[in-house]
């Protein structure tokens, strides 16, 4: 009579052990989007900085899934406003998300759920590396696609001046942060996902 009780209790305990280990991922992309921010190179000519936040965040999405990548990216951005120095160039508070670069900001949250649905099927399982491609490029696009024209309306700009500050100079560096969320995150999705997903 007591066994449906233990396998109850059993459940309870693998929940909870479960509940923490997402968090624990959750707040790991969290801090890596954090530390990816440590490093801004300021590029002309608006002084958007270069970082490795977009590495951080794809790979959020590619190894947490669509909605606990986002929570994590939340975090984030949420921890920047209230008054952590977490943003590029030490930035914070609400005034560094309604600025230049808050476009991207929004764009790291917003960017989760299509890359993590890409990335995925419907049993789970992560799909294969042209899904990983389509998705790592589905969230660029996503970024550059909030961060852009914020950059523009912020600083009254016509969308052509906003590309050239906001779009063209990263080229190169999106370039090969696609490149290396690809490559790590075929590898460490499988994994990640069947425990955060």
């Amino acid at each position: 009579m007591a066994w449906p009780a233990i396998d109850i209790a059993r459940d309870r305990t693998n929940a909870r052990e479960r509940l923490l280990l997402r968090a624990l991922l959750a707040m790991m992309f969290t801090c890596f989007a954090s530390l990816g921010a440590v490093i801004a190179i300021p590029l002309p000519p608006d002084g958007v900085p270069m970082t490795l936040q977009t590495l951080a965040v794809l790979l959020s999405a590619l190894c947490l899934g669509p909605r606990l990548g986002m929570a994590s990216m939340l975090v984030y951005v949420v921890v920047g406003m209230v008054g952590a120095g977490v943003f590029a160039q030490g930035e914070k508070g609400i005034e560094a998300v309604l600025g230049q670069t808050g476009g991207y900001l929004v764009g790291f949250v917003v960017c989760q759920p299509a890359v993590g649905t890409i990335a995925r099927r419907r049993d789970g399982s992560v799909r294969g590396w042209l899904a990983m491609i389509v998705a790592v490029l589905v969230g660029e696009v996503i970024i550059f696609g909030l961060g852009v024209p914020w950059l523009a309306l912020v600083n009254d700009y016509s969308m052509a001046r906003a590309l050239e500050g906001g779009l063209y100079p990263f080229l190169p560096g999106t370039a090969v942060k696609t490149a290396m969320a690809v490559v790590i995150g075929r590898m460490a999705a499988p994994l990640s996902s069947r425990h955060a997903w």
